[in-house]
């Protein structure tokens, strides 16, 4: 969290410091798709044991690069991704037990993109920061490992999670990324590292609740390909 604020703050100073200035106009249109996979978990109050479970991501980007200042190639992006995103519980209480949730979320995250580097062809790096909004579009449960399923050695015997579905199918959160754009005659391409830090709660969280906090979390491996126009 310190981190995230960190770059939440150098984003808020970078801002006021572009208006500063008089910045060089652009006026550039980029549309494209991406792909990649995701590792994800969710934060549990009280605490889950559990490993990354690993999905797949893919969807469409948009961006409009309006500005440079100084050495500050300015641009917003909006994306709508499909992702698999879930929990996958590390079970260590001798019962040979599995357990993983699958969710997969329609997202739409809308960035303040940052970058530094060629315009033209060449090699870009860049920042993307800004909020994030899904909605579940679906989830399974897998039970699997040694029959029958005995829970009764669960550490501080939580079970609740079993066959519970999830109670809020809208999200938000905040998510950032930083990355590198190769831009050539017939496209730029991407590789990008994202972490999305979900502010709401997947089942209720209110005093008669379970769970005091359910947000998910996830590591994204993305790459992609726009095509600019001018």
């Amino acid at each position: 969290m310190k981190r995230l604020f960190a770059i939440l703050a150098f984003a808020c100073t970078m801002s006021m410091t572009a208006r500063a200035q008089v910045g060089s106009p652009r006026s550039t249109f980029a549309f494209g798709a991406s792909g990649g996979v995701t590792m994800s978990n969710v934060s549990f109050t009280p605490k889950i044991k559990q490993d990354l479970y690993l999905g797949k991501s893919f969807g469409l980007a948009a961006r409009y690069t309006s500005e440079k200042y100084f050495f500050l190639v300015c641009a917003a992006q909006l994306e709508a991704n499909i992702a698999e995103r879930g929990w996958q519980e590390r079970i260590e209480d001798g019962s040979g037990n599995e357990y993983y949730r699958s969710m997969t979320y329609l997202e739409v995250p809308f960035f303040a993109h940052l970058g530094v580097g060629r315009e033209a062809r060449g090699l870009q790096a860049f920042l993307n920061l800004g909020p994030q909004i899904g909605i579940l579009l679906n989830e399974t449960e897998t039970y699997g490992g040694q029959e029958p399923w005995d829970t009764s050695k669960r550490p501080n015997g939580v079970i609740e999670q079993y066959g519970k579905d999830i109670e809020n199918r809208f999200e938000y959160g905040i998510t950032g990324g930083l990355g590198v754009e190769l831009k050539t005659g017939i496209g730029n391409f991407s590789l990008e590292g994202r972490y999305y830090f979900g502010l709401s709660d997947i089942f209720g969280n209110s005093k008669k609740d379970y769970f005091s906090r359910s947000a998910s979390t996830t590591i994204y491996a993305r790459l992609a390909y726009m095509f600019e126009i001018k």
